[in-house]
């Protein structure tokens, strides 16, 4: 337990080291910025939530192809042991 609560905070202190640093002296706010320049976050949010969840049905999938082969083999091996 007390590596796993070092292990954290070793990758949240630089994340919360840069967080409190102040922004740079060029900053401008988004607010401010021409619409050319701005990019749309929904279909970047949307690409990555549906990547992530393809992925995670791919494993799902995979994982279920390989118990249905495990447990073909288990009824395989205790037809053979009667």
């Amino acid at each position: 337990m007390r590596m796993l609560l070092m292990c954290a905070w070793l990758l949240i202190a630089p994340v919360m080291a840069h967080a409190q640093s102040q922004p740079p002296k060029d900053f401008v706010a988004v607010d401010e910025t021409a619409p050319g320049e701005q990019i749309a976050a929904m279909p970047l949010i949307a690409s990555a939530y549906g990547f992530i969840w393809v992925g995670v049905l791919v494993y799902v999938w995979s994982i279920g192809r390989r118990l249905q082969k495990v447990e073909g083999e288990l009824a395989e091996l205790e037809s053979r042991k009667k």
